[in-house]
């Protein structure tokens, strides 16, 4: 994309600098967030992005253009509070919509964590929901499944051309879960996993950069729905196994428990008839996770 005006919203998570920080190279890009960290915002600001503190709790978005192109919409919350977390993933997204309703596509990102556990099958888009994050993070997936439902509703209610990715699972050179891992091996910690296997579709930074103008290319009213995930399906397990061989910290202490977060494996076969050329396997994205973080 270029010379488009793109709002961003949860800038300063794990998918946001990177995504920002790319298409403010052609672009305008207003990233939308608290702030409350001016370290983050001094970073997205020398990428070229302009940052302006919003508070998602009252969804209050005067301050912001209307005029814009493009809004990706990656704000999301996990304190365990109900009020909270479905007012900043959910409400707010309906805010989102109403304010931008001129733009030209809206992306809603959502996750994998809206299905029900099944075992590790593949999750298509058409699988049912559940609380797939229940014993880890109690209000996340009903806060993604509900923002879903605003989302499809604020597509007809504005005729706003959207698009609902359900991403799974973000990590990069510099953030992600298998960073936490590296670190929790390190420090000689246990590290908890599913007993149904632990498998996950692991996305690259770099690839949801390369995805999202074919995704918001699929903006439609009614809203369109897919799974954004790359088809390399690993364990975590065999992940930890691999940073553990390039780290040399020793083997990882894989505890299995029935609380952990249990597999996500999505069906990717929508995303890859899409873009089906892949910039990063798993092997290379962790081994450069490595390198990034030497101990």
């Amino acid at each position: 994309m270029r010379n488009k005006t793109i709002v961003v919203t949860g800038p300063t998570g794990m998918v946001g600098p990177p995504l920002c920080k790319s298409l403010a190279a052609d672009n305008r890009v207003i990233a939308l967030a608290r702030f409350s960290d001016p370290g983050a915002r001094a970073d997205l600001e020398a990428g070229g992005v302009e940052c302006i503190a919003v508070d998602f709790v009252t969804a209050d978005f005067s301050a912001v253009p209307r005029d814009v192109d493009v809004v990706v919409n990656l704000a999301v919350i996990k304190t365990g509070d109900w009020k909270t977390d479905l007012a900043v993933c959910s409400e707010a997204t309906g805010h989102l919509m109403s304010h931008f309703r001129d733009a030209e596509a809206f992306l809603h990102c959502s996750s994998g964590a809206v299905y029900q556990p099944n075992g590790g099958q593949p999750f298509t888009e058409d699988s049912p929901h559940g609380n797939h994050h229940a014993h880890m993070m109690p209000t996340y997936s009903i806060c993604k499944i509900a923002a879903e439902s605003v989302a499809r509703f604020g597509a007809q209610e504005f005729d706003l051309p959207t698009v609902i990715a359900r991403l799974n699972v973000p990590y990069g050179d510099t953030a992600g879960w298998p960073l936490f891992h590296l670190l929790m091996m390190r420090a000689g910690m246990d590290i908890e996993v599913h007993t149904d296997g632990a498998r996950y579709n692991l996305i690259h930074d770099e690839d949801i950069v390369a995805d999202l103008p074919v995704l918001l290319d699929l903006a439609s009213v009614p809203a369109t729905t897919l799974n954004w995930a790359s088809p390399g399906l690993v364990s975590v397990a065999d992940w930890c196994a691999y940073m553990a061989e390039l780290d040399g910290c020793g083997p990882p202490k894989i505890v299995e428990a029935d609380t952990a977060i249990p597999s996500t494996v999505m069906d990717t076969s929508r995303i890859e008839e899409l873009r089906p050329d892949r910039l990063m396997g798993w092997q290379d994205g962790i081994r450069r996770l490595v390198e990034n973080h030497p101990a």
